[in-house]
């Protein structure tokens, strides 16, 4: 406990005094030859103006997520980007958010977001990248990346005459052409037999970029298949499944399994109205953002300081323009809460099945 205590403790410090958009883990097993740390970057959505120019604000963010995941001390065992690298998905985009990444001090570990993928159904990516889905262990902790932005095939490989129109649709926020995330039939099979090999005792992280739950259908804040995926992994005695997308703070839990979003760098989405009043297993939301502000590049984006220990997740979130928020895992309550908004908010906190 001393040496995770000494290592938020720094790592905090550290992040705080820079104020830029990086999420850092810790996986804590009470000494050092099993602790873990990686960072968590997302979402960057490098666009190409013309030629070699790109939005500014979005490739600034992830140039300044970069430089402060060089400087975490003691370095962190890996590092994760949680997808949708680039915006509409051509190369000159992914060749330039590769080339910011390039900076990091360790190779990081890719997770595809639906940006990345509808243009060329990934092969540039899977070019720069490698395997779209796939796992790995580390210190007696199996992760899992899956691919979860995959839908249809007839929408995918019928429906639209270019790869341009295919990713213009895909890209649309609360888009009635678009259409729902999945892993798909082919991803569960090989999740199954992926996970067949793994003791029911080993803590399992699963990094994916929408939410593995059906939240908010109109914002494809979804995944049609999460009920099978969730049965998958719902045998194992502590799941944490950490992912992009929404741009904003989330928290949840079912079963077993704790959920946690992580911010973007590039823009955070507000919350609509609607949002708040679907008929679905929404998660309790937090720090109810603006819009960015299109003169203030970092707006309502943040990082997050990530503690995974004895296989469950405290989130301390530090938010540019709004108040910074605390979600621990309350273990009375089984899942995971943030005090604070919990207490003093008018509106009870969710429940969640």
């Amino acid at each position: 406990m001393t040496s995770r205590r000494k290592f938020l403790k720094s790592t905090a410090a550290g992040l705080i005094a820079g104020a830029l958009p990086v999420s850092v883990v810790k996986l804590a097993f009470g000494s050092e030859a099993r602790d873990i740390s990686f960072a968590y970057i997302s979402d960057s959505h490098i666009q190409q103006v013309k030629g070699s120019k790109f939005v500014r604000n979005w490739d600034r963010g992830l140039m300044k997520a970069v430089a402060e995941a060089n400087l975490l001390d003691p370095n962190p065992d890996f590092v994760i980007f949680g997808g949708d690298l680039a915006q509409l998905g051509n190369k000159p985009e992914l060749d330039h958010g590769a080339e910011i990444l390039s900076a990091l001090n360790v190779k990081p570990r890719m997770v595809m977001g639906e940006h990345d993928y509808y243009l060329d159904l990934g092969d540039y990516w899977s070019h720069l990248f490698g395997e779209k889905y796939y796992s790995f262990d580390v210190k007696g902790v199996h992760f899992v990346v899956l691919n979860s932005i995959l839908t249809y095939d007839e929408w995918t490989f019928d429906r639209w005459e270019s790869g341009e129109r295919r990713m213009n649709e895909m890209a649309g926020l609360d888009n009635p052409n678009g259409s729902p995330f999945m892993v798909g039939e082919k991803q569960r099979e090989w999740l199954a037999n992926d996970l067949e090999k793994v003791s029911h005792d080993t803590p399992i992280v699963v990094f994916s970029h929408s939410p593995i739950q059906k939240i908010y259908k109109g914002w494809n804040f979804w995944t049609e298949d999460a009920e099978e995926v969730q049965a998958l992994l719902a045998v194992f005695n502590k799941v944490n499944v950490m992912y992009g997308h929404v741009h904003q703070i989330q928290y949840n839990q079912i079963g077993n399994i704790a959920f946690n979003s992580v911010m973007a760098t590039a823009w955070p989405w507000p919350y609509p109205n609607s949002y708040a009043q679907a008929k679905s297993h929404l998660p309790v939301m937090t720090v109810e953002m603006n819009r960015a502000d299109p003169f203030n590049e970092r707006d309502a984006t943040g990082w997050q300081l990530v503690d995974v220990h004895s296989g469950r997740v405290d989130v301390n979130f530090n938010l540019y323009g709004n108040q910074n928020r605390t979600v621990s895992f309350n273990k009375e309550k089984n899942q995971p809460e943030d005090i604070k908004y919990s207490t003093h908010s008018k509106k009870p906190a969710q429940k969640h099945y």
